[in-house]
């Protein structure tokens, strides 16, 4: 397992020194614009394949190496073709880049069957069923909920909004302080979620302090008791799940 393990780290290690620190501005820029003409496209597949070769540290391990550094020009040539340079477009890359270092990793230890059997598990689990549904709940429904619930005041403080926040922030916010609330639920970490409603509230007194508005401040903190209500609620039940 311990070996299993090893090669997988060796492979995302050549993986992120190659995208993220050997590859300059200088190919970057030239690669979207030259896009399947870029030299330093081909260069960077090539250095791709060198440093998984190098850091599996097997010579026999060659077609590994090719593997790599040709599913890595594939998924880089086809996000330069979709001329979109979004987080979208960086996560999808990243993710396709990932998949074929997975493949490549359940390949050179066999582990094809163990994923099988692993994911039998995770579908036969109801304590990882409860903490997977536990997380889409928060993320996804409590945010359709909460906005619903504070539909009624949305107009009174629209043009505050539209003025002192950044576009989508607030969405943003409460999807994660709901992923830190549930996590540190799940993890015994009770104290942490008293520390995260303390630093938002500073934060929330030093914005009325500056725009003094008062009618988005109550706005956004029924909002944000709402989210923490629902994550404690959430967390709860499926604690309750996993360890009864």
């Amino acid at each position: 397992m311990e070996n299993s393990i090893l090669v997988l780290l060796q492979l995302v290690l050549a993986h992120v020194v190659t995208d993220f620190v050997l590859q300059p501005t200088k190919w970057v820029k030239h690669k979207r614009r030259k896009k399947g003409r870029s030299r330093f496209l081909y260069l960077h597949s090539i250095v791709a394949g060198i440093l998984t070769l190098i850091f599996l540290a097997d010579p026999q391990l060659w077609y590994i190496a090719i593997f790599i550094g040709v599913t890595h020009f594939i998924v880089d040539l086809w996000k330069l073709q979709s001329g979109k340079d979004t987080l979208k477009m960086f996560v999808l890359d990243q993710l396709l880049h990932l998949i074929a270092i997975i493949f490549a990793w359940l390949y050179l230890t066999d582990n094809f069957k163990n994923v099988i059997l692993f994911l039998q598990g995770m579908i036969n689990s109801s304590s990882i069923l409860a903490v997977i549904i536990g997380y889409l709940m928060v993320i996804f429904p409590s945010g359709f909920l909460i906005g619903k619930a504070t539909s009624r005041w949305q107009t009174e403080v629209k043009d505050d909004l539209q003025k002192n926040s950044l576009d989508a922030a607030g969405r943003y916010i409460g999807i994660f302080e709901r992923i830190l609330v549930l996590t540190f639920i799940l993890t015994d970490n009770f104290s942490a979620i008293g520390f995260l409603i303390a630093a938002k509230s500073i934060l929330r007194f030093s914005d009325k302090a500056e725009t003094g508005a008062r009618k988005q401040t109550e706005y956004v903190l029924v909002g944000t008791l709402m989210s923490f209500t629902i994550t404690v609620i959430v967390g709860f039940l499926v604690r309750y799940v996993m360890f009864f």
